[in-house]
């Protein structure tokens, strides 16, 4: 590949959807074929395959994913709000094997041999790579909170990875009496989608206001402030007056257990009982990362800035919620955005290209009813002085803008992001 630099690459892929670059692959002249595995298939792993491939279209790309379809987080509150169905967030691999030739192989990474460069599967063959890309998302750290476990998630939902346990919180708000009490306990920072927690409490009181008016919800927040808060608290004033109660529990003692048959949340604060309960674990790097040593002490993934390459272990890159990309947050679009960035980067070294400064952007939708959304968005870029990734620039929705014409931009944002990632 020659001349291509990352002014053209942003030029060509335009922001987030770059649904015109189809035709901007090169051939490689090596008759050595390089091998790029990628672990995991959001919108980080899957938007890097598609992008390696477009990039130079010689280069061998092996997508390795568990489950058949993928269930966007984002537009998840929607279907818990009954606004849209579960099916709206189903995403398959189909036109990524078709249309780019990645090789999409249904299997589970179990290990990593970093030595030999050699990713196991926990049915398939042995794959070799020249690069690899972690992008496993988000486990949850189970131990955090006496009496919440995996198992008692069956009874009181997450709900923050898309699925089934979307569709269980849904059915238990549908089974609440009116005048009940919806608890939600977002967790401490960092964690996947910082305004996600309050644009469901939001997107909640939509269905209650119009299905269970005498209904409640508070929040148990174990942050003192949180995203886009003084718009999400201007918005609950105008549109769920008295409905929804935002309590800091910072400075007023931990949360003790969880009583999960009674749903109740002991604290050193008080005791709270809920009708439906929804507990958000706090969270670290997907599994398979922590096991090949990809993390630190907190949990997440430490890498180069510029080049998303693990600190840890060389030929190995991370992306998305799993990595330690501070000041990104960890969202969808942050991951499409750094797998862009991971992909130029993966093809400029196979190739013998220098490295050029990264440059990424992200910007976050969330609706408070269907017609009614806010956003904040930044411009982040690589600074060789500092060897880290700063903000250039950021704002949020202007407090007097029409926040219909924003819920009509987070519609087009949602079509665009898995246009770019799946299609």
């Amino acid at each position: 590949m020659t001349g291509f630099s990352r002014r053209n690459f942003i030029k060509l892929c335009g922001g987030a959807s770059a649904l015109g670059l189809y035709g901007c692959a090169t051939t490689k002249t090596s008759p050595d074929v390089a091998k790029v595995v990628v672990i995991g298939g959001g919108f980080g792993g899957a938007t890097l395959s598609k992008y390696v491939k477009l990039i130079d279209a010689s280069i061998h790309v092996t997508l390795v994913e568990p489950n058949p379809v993928f269930h966007t987080c984002p537009g998840s509150n929607n279907v818990i709000a009954g606004i849209a169905d579960l099916r709206s967030l189903l995403w398959n691999y189909d036109t990524l094997k078709r249309k780019y030739g990645i090789e999409v192989v249904a299997d589970e990474a179990m290990d990593v041999d970093p030595i030999q460069k050699t990713v196991r599967l926990k049915n398939g063959p042995v794959l070799k790579y020249d690069r690899l890309i972690v992008a496993p998302g988000i486990d949850f750290r189970w131990d955090a909170i006496e009496g919440y476990d995996q198992q008692a998630s069956a009874l009181i939902p997450h709900a923050w990875k898309a699925g089934g346990q979307t569709q269980l919180l849904r059915s238990q708000l549908e089974a609440m009496p009116d005048g009940g009490v919806v608890m939600i306990l977002p967790p401490a920072n960092p964690f996947r989608c910082p305004p996600g927690p309050y644009e469901r409490a939001s997107l909640i009181a939509y269905y209650l206001k119009n299905h269970k008016p005498r209904s409640k919800i508070i929040i148990l927040d174990a942050k003192t402030k949180f995203s886009k808060q003084a718009l999400f608290m201007q918005g609950w004033k105008d549109l769920y007056p008295g409905m929804i109660e935002w309590i800091s529990w910072v400075g007023e003692g931990d949360i003790e257990r969880i009583g999960v048959k009674s749903r109740t949340v002991f604290t050193e604060f008080g005791t709270h009982k809920a009708d439906v309960l929804n507990i958000i674990p706090p969270q670290k790097a997907g599994a398979i990362a922590e096991k090949v040593g990809l993390t630190d002490q907190s949990g997440w993934c430490p890498i180069d800035q510029n080049t998303f390459e693990s600190t840890l272990a060389p030929d190995i890159h991370v992306i998305g919620d799993a990595c330690i990309a501070t000041p990104m947050p960890k969202s969808g679009f942050s991951a499409n955005a750094q797998a862009k960035t991971c992909a130029l980067a993966i093809v400029n070294s196979i190739n013998g290209k220098s490295q050029e400064q990264a440059a990424l952007i992200n910007t976050c939708y969330s609706y408070l009813n269907p017609d009614y959304a806010i956003s904040v968005s930044a411009v982040y870029g690589y600074s060789n002085q500092e060897r880290k990734l700063t903000t250039r620039s950021s704002g949020v929705t202007p407090m007097d803008a029409d926040r219909s014409i924003e819920a009509k931009y987070a519609r087009g944002w949602y079509r665009n992001i898995t246009a770019d990632t799946f299609l």
